[in-house]
């Protein structure tokens, strides 16, 4: 789209893409190939020694995915993009291109459970070390910093106890010792929060999540300054190869031009779900960063636009009694994923975050009694019918 456009809905919907490019076709052709001709040999060596634009390979470069990755770059207002056959895909790629051996990184004090594995083996092969860290004040940032820290790795919220992280307060102090801020964004999209407006470096999503929001699909993005992207496209995702199918893309892409519409939808629901769930005898705690009892709501309010989907709440009880509570749901679908359009309900302690140690797990806030919910674009009353009718079978 060439017209300039400050807002998302329109955005989201045209970016990237020029009609006239591809045959006049109003919606994005699917370039379902794994190589591409050349007119000749020397078209392929210029190619190749990088004199002529073009495609060569789909693990280089595919007309339909860089639809994508340009169009993920003008939502997070970044320079570049860069697509992934999964969220994980995209951490490991980032953390291999910002260490080498020796290096460490200081993360927030929770991380998906697939990220705190990669960081172990990390550790373990390749002497990269990590430290979780609350993030909290000036002072608690600097004094985690070590010479040899390479990036600071944040979620915001975190999965699954819904921390907020002030990323203002951790730029501030990255900048004075030139350190990389790495968010992922996976729990708000662009449409929600926008962290390289916020000064951070890089931010990346599990794109199977909300960007998709259909799920049907497993991918990653990654945004930032152009020589980085660059950098990332040419080592540790080319050569280690985890590239998004065109498919896929094509299929996100169809996705994602509904995420405004769903992620109020989602978020709508969500606080009606947090009001009803804070008044229920059988709930011990609830964790929103749109409940105004939130810890960090400031936080939310000022960087966030609206608060996601995701809620996670402690009943009384043991891990017995929260499998009873899900295993009594009728509607509601049990999955590890989120963002779809059917509401989703996990036990993190014993599914998404099971690899993490329990002492580890308490450190970063989440208890047996933690469940989180993904709330979905049903109607809902219906999907509090579904857990008010769980909760009274406890």
């Amino acid at each position: 789209m060439n017209k300039k456009t400050d807002y998302m809905e329109t955005a989201i919907i045209h970016s990237g893409y020029d009609s006239s490019k591809f045959q006049g076709s109003l919606n994005i052709p699917l370039y379902q190939t794994s190589t591409f001709a050349f007119d000749s040999a020397e078209q392929g060596a210029k190619r190749f020694a990088g004199e002529e634009e073009g495609y060569i390979y789909s693990r280089l470069g595919n007309p339909t995915v860089t639809v994508l990755e340009e169009r993920i770059a003008r939502l997070e207002g970044a320079e570049k993009g860069l697509a992934f056959a999964s969220g994980m895909g995209a951490v490991s790629a980032v953390l291999f291109a910002l260490t080498k051996t020796g290096d460490h990184i200081l993360c927030s004090q929770g991380v998906y459970g697939c990220t705190f594995g990669l960081l172990e083996l990390m550790k373990e092969k390749y002497n990269v070390d990590h430290d979780y860290c609350a993030l909290a004040t000036k002072q608690e940032i600097e004094q985690s910093i070590r010479p040899e820290t390479a990036c600071i790795y944040i979620e915001t919220p975190i999965n699954p106890t819904m921390a907020i992280i002030d990323l203002e307060t951790v730029v501030e102090v990255a900048r004075k010792y030139d350190i990389p801020v790495v968010v992922d964004n996976t729990f708000c999209s662009p449409y929600l929060q926008r962290p390289l407006e916020l000064g951070c470096d890089i931010v990346l999503h599990s794109a199977t999540k909300y960007l998709c929001g259909h799920g049907d699909v497993v991918a990653g993005l990654v945004v930032g300054k152009a020589s980085f992207i660059d950098e990332v496209r040419m080592t540790t995702q080319k050569d280690i190869g985890a590239i998004i199918g065109p498919f896929d893309a094509w299929l996100l892409l169809r996705g994602m031009k509904t995420l405004p519409l769903r992620m109020d939808r989602h978020c709508e629901s969500a606080q009606q779900i947090v009001e009803k769930l804070k008044q229920h005898p059988k709930v011990k705690s609830v964790y929103y960063p749109g409940d105004h009892e939130h810890p960090q709501h400031e936080i939310a309010k000022k960087q966030m636009k609206q608060f996601s989907g995701l809620i996670s709440f402690e009943i009384e009880g043991s891990v017995e009694t929260c499998q009873q509570f899900m295993n009594s749901l009728d509607m509601i679908q049990i999955a590890v994923s989120l963002g779809d359009a059917e509401t989703l309900i996990q036990h993190p302690a014993t599914m998404t975050h099971s690899v993490v140690p329990e002492e580890n797990r308490k450190k970063m806030g989440i208890s047996n009694q933690l469940i989180r919910l993904s709330v979905g674009l049903e109607n809902v009353n219906d999907i509090w019918a579904d857990l008010e009718g769980a909760f009274s079978k406890l």
